[in-house]
């Protein structure tokens, strides 16, 4: 999708239109390709790698979060034993050889599992009982970036509060570090993956008889992280032995952009088309995100990982379902399909789950691809959602293509402006909120605008400086439209001073 963007645009404050790219000229894309940010919230420490401290993710900044996360812990009371695990970026090496040393030097016990997926290391702090964990992934998030996924004793992200808590700390406390002879231990175990996958077979609605019987062939791209380490596993585990891996070598050096996006995943769709395979599997460099490609090699879609499964799920056990608001709307018209109710929850994982608790859902996530399945934990989990997709697909019978065309078809666009520092987003947003004022207006999560059968839905990101504007309709023309109309908006107001 192309949108026309005012020169003014990028010339004046950097602004990037997803898509427009190859529009813009080589030393403005190479910026942004290089430039240090760092992203200091609630949901952990996020940043480019290197750079001055407080403009990258360096060395001391590392250190500066993982000790009032420590602090934290302490503070919790629930043991001194924290589980951490990495994906297979380039830094990760770097930067678990920090946050192992300074938990230590907190006086906390580390569990490293090293290579593994923020799933499993979810998984790993609820067996080991554990006071928390850390995962040392940028999810989706180019190879110049990582992060510090933290989480609590329930191997959960934390809220709002308990980030907050570790924000002021970093803000206006001196550290006071453990002496010589009460500094935690190092041990590690790399046996976790397996005991993920195996609490997956043991879930009562995967059937593994089913799936060896249909003789599945599948194409996988772990995109060189740790789904390499992970799906294969499974995938042999689960019964299907005709498995074709592309850009498996674990090296951090992504393929292609990481994130499992239509536009990025060509040579999974071409290599499913060209083997011949019943599907295709792609996932994000931590596994937590899931989509398919059909046998013809078209994409099945990233929204309707969570309806698929959902539809397997809802038809064995009667519930409620949740999303959050930049989500399909075809979840909400499967779950009504089984009796159910779907309920909407502000963006981030941490929402969906507080919303999946309140109302007793029995499957939630987000419509890129993250699946919860609370019977094993509640976190987006690629690994279980693999193995109910493909029991629902052995148990339905006919291809995926087919099993795509029994879901309802919406079209969304998916768009995101990049923002340099000084914009005010809160005025911006404000702005439109007056300008639709007529309209039905959701103001949990940043805007969603309702236009009759279509919405539109911007917000800004927790994890990157830009604002994203999601659109839907049952029409993709009129979903382009939308969001080009509201992009249009922002635009106009961005410069209007």
């Amino acid at each position: 999708m192309l949108y026309l963007m005012p020169a003014k645009w990028y010339k004046l404050n950097h602004i990037i239109i997803c898509g427009m790219r190859n529009r813009l000229s080589s030393q403005t894309v190479k910026y942004f390709n290089q430039r240090m940010a760092l992203i200091k919230s609630i949901s952990g420490i996020r940043g480019t790698v290197g750079g001055r401290p407080g403009n990258g993710l360096s060395p001391i900044d590392v250190v500066k979060f993982t000790t009032a996360y420590a602090a934290w812990i302490k503070e919790q009371g629930k043991g001194k034993k924290i589980i951490i695990g990495r994906d297979g970026r380039i830094s990760g090496e770097m930067v678990r050889n920090l946050v192992t040393a300074t938990l230590q030097g907190c006086g906390l016990d580390v569990v490293d599992l090293g290579l593994s997926t923020t799933p499993t290391v979810e998984m790993a702090v609820k067996m080991e009982e554990a006071a928390g964990g850390i995962i040392l992934t940028a999810s989706h998030n180019p190879k110049e970036w990582n992060a510090l996924k933290l989480l609590n004793s329930d191997g959960e992200f934390l809220s709002a509060e308990a980030g907050q808590w570790i924000l002021d700390f970093v803000n206006t406390t001196e550290p006071d570090y453990a002496d010589v002879n009460h500094l935690g231990s190092l041990q590690h175990d790399d046996s976790y993956i397996q005991k993920h996958i195996d609490t997956i077979l043991a879930h009562p609605l995967v059937d593994v008889e089913a799936i060896r019987a249909k003789n599945f062939s599948v194409v996988v791209d772990p995109v060189n992280s740790t789904g390499s380490l992970s799906v294969p596993q499974l995938l042999r585990a689960l019964g299907v032995e005709n498995i074709t891996v592309i850009n498996e070598e674990v090296t951090g050096r992504f393929a292609h952009n990481p994130e499992p996006l239509p536009e990025n995943l060509t040579e999974l769709c071409n290599t499913v088309a060209k083997k011949n395979a019943h599907l295709g599997i792609a996932v994000d460099p931590d596994v937590d995100r899931l989509c398919f490609v059909c046998d013809d090699g078209s994409l099945f879609g990233e929204e309707y990982t969570l309806v698929a499964i959902a539809d397997y799920i809802l038809s064995h056990k009667k519930g409620n379902t949740v999303s959050n608001l930049s989500s399909t709307r075809a979840l909400r018209d499967v779950t009504e399909k089984h009796g159910g109710t779907y309920y909407p929850s502000a963006v981030g994982e941490v929402n969906v789950v507080k919303k999946m608790k309140e109302v007793n859902a029995v499957i939630g996530g987000e419509g890129n691809g993250g699946v919860i399945v609370p019977e094993l934990h509640y976190g987006r989990d690629a690994l279980i959602g693999i193995a109910l997709f493909l029991t629902h697909l052995a148990k339905f019978g006919k291809s995926i293509k087919t099993l795509r065309g029994t879901y309802p078809d919406y079209f969304i666009s998916k768009n995101k402006i990049e923002l340099n520092d000084g914009v005010d987003v809160k005025h911006i947003f404000g702005q439109i909120k007056e300008k639709y004022s007529k309209q039905p207006i959701n103001t949990e999560d940043g805007l969603r605008i309702d236009f009759d059968s279509d919405w539109v839905h911007l917000r800004t990101s927790n994890t990157e400086p830009i604002i994203r504007i999601y659109a839907e309709s049952t029409n993709e023309t009129t979903a382009n439209n939308v969001a080009k109309r509201i992009m249009a908006d922002i635009g106009e107001m961005m410069f209007a001073k």
